[in-house]
């Protein structure tokens, strides 16, 4: 069927509406196109579609640099079509909606681009990549467990090399692990490797575990804990808690400008190398669950400046309500997913936390994601 593609949805998709009156979720299309579109599921109340012929164009429509990006093709991006202007626009979009309709929240926000990719590529540090029963590593299709066969990656960084990792043979069913770090290594991997690569972030060096959370894009580490400083100011009487802390990226930065910290991370990997990485700091380690640690392995102390970093489903209702108890000065968000950062925003809300800051970062080019970093601050009495 034609459809007139209305505005953009959140994932990386735009809203039409089929003739009976469905809403139709499209991808690579931008706003404002008229476009022919192949259905690729369909639901009772919505369908999801695949723009196959661009009746009319937006202006901010490119052609993709990637010759894998398209219907049916590779999953891994959602915005080539479009100029880098656009994805951020589109991306600013997105988080405004997420933030009105989940938190009741009218902010204005504009996606900032960051230091280190090359006009949106070439800036992917790390890469999972899946291996099919012929043992070539490739990428998954769009919503499909399909493997989408390659010979290069282009927003990966030129180190990775994926022109050698999919020249390779892997065991089928393997998950491919690359890791290209800012001091210069690569580590390939399959399954869970012991060995560890060096980063250099906020004027310091990190050991993180091959295959671990670091961030992918070469400018986030340094331009988000620079954000976090910035809306935390911290002092030096201060305490500070760093939950979800990863190798201890936010926890090291910040603990010369307090009393004390403390970094709370559930992997086992993780932990160890924080408790290595911020061995010559006042910070001090926990290997714990989030939610479990501010059930019964807080001791209660005061707390005056919190950083959440939580994976992509948001911390959550419970550990949001037990952050807010605390009663810090400050809490500083940082979110991969906005609309788990509005739900959580408007639990914060009602916990007499509002949002003062927010900025949102373009960390993931070509990709419908961005990363969000929010300033969370007690509301004032009325």
């Amino acid at each position: 069927m034609i459809v007139e593609i209305e505005r953009v949805a959140h994932g990386g998709v735009c809203v039409a509406h089929a003739p009976d009156g469905r809403v139709v979720f499209v991808r690579h299309a931008l706003p404002g196109e008229q476009v022919r579109i192949a259905v690729t599921e369909e639901r009772s109340s919505y369908l999801r579609a695949d723009a196959v012929e661009i009746l009319r164009a937006s202006p901010a429509r490119v052609a993709p640099p990637c010759p894998y990006a398209g219907p049916g093709r590779c999953g891994g991006c959602d915005w080539q079509h479009a100029s880098l202007d656009e994805q951020r626009r589109l991306k600013a979009a997105v988080v405004r909606e997420q933030l009105q309709r989940l938190a009741g929240l009218e902010i204005d926000v504009e996606v900032e681009p960051v230091p280190g990719d090359r006009d949106g590529l070439g800036w992917r540090t790390r890469l999972r990549l899946a291996v099919g029963p012929d043992g070539r590593a490739g990428l998954h299709r769009h919503r499909s467990h399909e493997i989408e066969p390659i010979d290069d990656c282009l927003i990966a960084v030129r180190a990775a090399d994926i022109p050698d990792v999919v020249s390779r043979r892997w065991p089928d069913g393997a998950e491919v692990n690359v890791d290209v770090s800012s001091a210069g290594e690569r580590a390939l991997s399959t399954g869970t490797p012991g060995r560890t690569v060096t980063e250099r972030a906020a004027g310091r060096e990190w050991q993180v575990p091959v295959g671990g959370f670091w961030q992918v894009h070469p400018g986030a580490a340094d331009v988000l804990v620079a954000t976090v400083r910035e809306m935390l100011v911290p002092r030096a009487d201060e305490t500070l808690l760093d939950l979800y802390a990863g190798v201890g990226l936010f926890a090291g930065a910040l603990a010369p400008s307090v009393r004390s910290a403390i970094a709370v991370e559930s992997d086992r990997r993780a932990a160890r190398a924080a408790a290595a990485n911020l061995a010559d700091l006042a910070v001090t380690v926990a290997h714990a669950r989030v939610d479990a640690w501010l059930r019964g392995g807080h001791d209660g102390s005061p707390v005056d400046l919190v950083v959440l970093d939580p994976p992509r489903k948001g911390a959550g209702r419970d550990v949001v309500t037990r952050v807010a108890a605390l009663r810090p000065r400050a809490i500083a968000y940082v979110a991969c997913e906005p609309s788990a950062l509005a739900r959580d925003l408007a639990t914060f809300a009602g916990l007499g936390y509002a949002l003062s800051t927010l900025r949102a970062f373009d960390l993931f080019p070509m990709t419908a994601h961005v990363e969000c970093v929010a300033l969370l601050e007690p509301s004032p009495p009325r």
